[in-house]
């Protein structure tokens, strides 16, 4: 890596850092975000993701075991069967993950943090013959984006059906959701959130049916969101990519920043 790619890397996570992390808003009208110490959280109903998205640059090691036994607590008085502490390869201690593995959180796969300038991204939508893409804007559609959900992931897609309906009735201005159709049949999905005020709009979703990868339906979903990011303004585009997605993004234009894992602490079943 050259300097000026290094440098340039630095500067995006840092913008990242302090916008999207340490000032965040929440992601939905029902949600609010706390400063609490050395953490800020994001709060909603038991329903609602709720979990840690920034942690003190500087936090050592007998802070943050303070840190996460309040977040425990927390966690126990609202209720919620989930609470995540979404942690960055960067943060510290070096060892915090190790931390929420003692205090009882479990580690999900790690993603890859990318970011894109939306101004050298390609807008160009290009779909294979025979499928179009068709903005969610209903029930009927958020159905669809389930079916596409289930069909790449393999995981029940109620949860997602539950999100996107919610976020089409409380906030459409700030959310777009998307489902690419072969005939009568959806074969990907994915959503697009945009953070007033940030700069920052944020791609989720994206898996498409093991038939149908490999034939541009992802880059098209892509193209199709940085576009209208690029209408609305928005200077950068944010992604936590698996594995099958961080190839194609980095040939798209996307630069890798950093890892982010998941660490869950689960309500006990009564």
């Amino acid at each position: 890596m050259n300097d000026h790619v290094a440098s340039e890397r630095a500067r995006l996570l840092a913008v990242f850092d302090r916008v999207m992390r340490e000032q965040a808003r929440p992601d939905g009208p029902g949600g609010r975000v706390e400063r609490v110490g050395d953490v800020v959280r994001q709060v909603g109903d038991a329903h609602d993701w709720n979990g840690v998205v920034w942690s003190a640059p500087d936090l050592d090691a007998a802070r943050a075991d303070a840190a996460v036994a309040e977040q425990v607590a927390h966690s126990e008085r609202l209720g919620c069967d989930a609470f995540e502490w979404k942690l960055y390869g960067h943060d510290r201690p070096a060892d915090l993950g190790a931390r929420l593995l003692a205090a009882g959180f479990e580690a999900e796969e790690p993603e890859t943090l990318l970011v894109a300038r939306v101004a050298e991204l390609a807008t160009e939508v290009r779909l294979p013959a025979g499928v179009r893409l068709e903005e969610v804007r209903d029930e009927a559609g958020a159905e669809l984006m389930a079916r596409a959900h289930e069909r790449a992931f393999g995981r029940d897609g109620s949860r997602l059906r539950r999100q996107v309906l919610g976020r089409l009735r409380e906030d459409p201005e700030h959310f777009m959701a998307l489902v690419a159709m072969a005939g009568d049949e959806p074969v990907s999905s994915a959503r697009m959130e945009l953070y007033p005020g940030t700069g920052f709009a944020g791609l989720w979703g994206g898996g498409t049916d093991p038939a149908w990868r490999g034939r541009g339906v992802y880059r098209a979903l892509v193209a199709f969101r940085a576009g209208v990011a690029a209408e609305r303004g928005f200077s950068y585009l944010q992604v936590d990519a698996t594995e099958d997605s961080r190839p194609i993004l980095e040939r798209l234009g996307f630069t890798a920043l950093t890892t982010t894992t998941p660490y869950v602490y689960r309500r006990a079943s009564s």
